[in-house]
């Protein structure tokens, strides 16, 4: 146990939960083993608190670092952007700046409010289409963050969130009066969501959904949403936070010619630097006048320009391009091997954002903590996901590929004994939301 581990002990007794982040705790890793702690990170590599350099091959910065950890040209600017003070009474020109950029990359839109986190750009932009229509009720599909309005979901059905990425959320503390105020419904069922709509098409205000995450939108799925929400008024905002700046420049819905109202931007947009924008048609946006939308660090320098740098590497580089590119690789790499060692997995996903799991019911997550143990044995951070970042050079993947070849063989083998779980050096990792006690 190492410098990181015991560092994470420390931690769960000051900290409640652990870490800031749930997708960050070690027990969705490796319990026990997992090296919580950085001390710095370039390009894919990380390097713990006992000096140990892993190949991040897992989720770089939980899809943030879209060109790399430490990338010199967004460091670069956001060093200069120190240098003239991060922040001031007054407003930096930058947000203007970079307002304009988004509204020229999304011809649809012609305004933008700025926040420092995804969740909370959330809250935002349901505050914003509530307060157009009027109306509280909000459909949604996928996932969109922690705060009140999205998890009361769980309120009137505690399972109703689990298809929406993480199982098992509790809404302890969200007010019982908000019961009924947000109804899910599954990505590419029509039906679902026209049955919805017959029922609620009164009261619903806002429809909230990410525009593509495992899969791809089947014909038509998108274009009824839209049809039906510009038909009854109601404000239909997507959800770009983890699918922006990586199928395109832009939002991924840009390649499936659907326009929503607003489009919700973080993560990618600024290589992990706090940043998150909302943009929409003016006649929407300009309600958040109506109704009161401020907070002190959402007007700092830094976020509009790691943005900025970030978006206009993004596009002098063709990112997402090469994104594509080496997520497909990833992801055929997993199939051929799986095919190899007749593993039963399943592959998911957009190129740039690919996941995969074993197919083997009560042992599934042993042999996913199988899989992380043994590829952190030989240095990567890795677990049953893969997102690309433009630090992915081939020569990382080939490595990874290599590793996997290797460790793909022993699970076969152990599943092949019939108790993979005696080779575990620790506790099976969690699947979803678990109080740690």
């Amino acid at each position: 146990m190492g410098k990181s581990q015991q560092l994470y002990i420390k931690a769960k007794g000051i900290i409640p939960g652990g870490t800031q982040l749930f997708s960050k705790r070690p027990e969705m890793f490796l319990p026990d083993f997992w090296p919580a702690y950085y001390d710095k990170a370039k390009g894919c590599e990380v390097w713990d608190l006992d000096g140990n350099k892993y190949i991040d091959m897992s989720y770089m910065g939980i899809g943030t670092c879209i060109l790399g950890y430490a990338d010199e040209d967004v460091d670069n600017a956001v060093k200069n952007g120190i240098d003239k003070g991060s922040m001031t009474t007054l407003n930096p020109p930058e947000e203007v700046e970079l307002a304009e950029l988004l509204c020229n990359i999304h011809p649809w839109a012609g305004m933008v409010r700025y926040a420092r986190t995804g969740g909370e750009a959330m809250t935002i932009a349901v505050r914003i289409g509530r307060a157009k229509t009027e109306k509280d009720l909000v459909l949604f599909c996928g996932y969109h963050g922690w705060h009140d309005w999205y998890l009361s979901a769980n309120l009137a059905d505690d399972k109703a969130l689990d298809g929406h990425l993480l199982p098992g959320l509790k809404p302890k503390g969200v007010s019982r009066r908000l019961k009924g105020t947000v109804i899910p419904f599954n990505y590419n069922d029509k039906n679902k969501f026209l049955e919805l709509v017959n029922r609620y098409r009164d009261n619903i205000g806002v429809v909230v959904m990410e525009p593509i995450r495992n899969y791809y939108p089947e014909e038509g799925f998108l274009e009824t949403i839209r049809e039906v929400t510009k038909k009854l008024g109601i404000v239909f905002i997507f959800d770009e936070i983890t699918s922006g700046w990586r199928l395109n420049v832009g939002g991924a819905h840009l390649n499936f010619g659907v326009e929503p109202d607003i489009a919700v931007f973080g993560k990618g947009i600024s290589n992990g630097y706090p940043m998150a924008a909302i943009i929409g048609r003016p006649e929407i946006m300009e309600v958040a006048q109506d109704t009161f939308i401020s907070s002190t660090y959402w007007t700092e320098r830094l976020g509009s320009v790691a943005a900025l740098a970030t978006i206009k590497k993004l596009q002098k580089n063709d990112v997402p391009k090469y994104l594509i590119s080496i997520g497909k690789k990833v992801q055929e790499g997993w199939k051929e091997l799986a095919k190899k060692y007749k593993l039963n997995i399943t592959v998911s996903g957009i190129y740039p954002l690919g996941h995969f799991y074993f197919n083997y019911g009560d042992n599934s997550l042993i042999l996913k903590t199988l899989f992380t143990q043994l590829m952190l044995e030989k240095r990567f951070l890795a677990t049953t996901a893969f997102y690309a970042s433009y630090a992915h050079k081939e020569e990382y993947v080939e490595k990874y590929l290599k590793a996997v070849d290797e460790v793909f063989a022993f699970i076969s083998k152990a599943i092949q004994k019939g108790n993979p779980e005696k080779y575990l050096k620790g506790p099976v990792c969690h699947a979803g939301f678990r109080r740690l006690t």
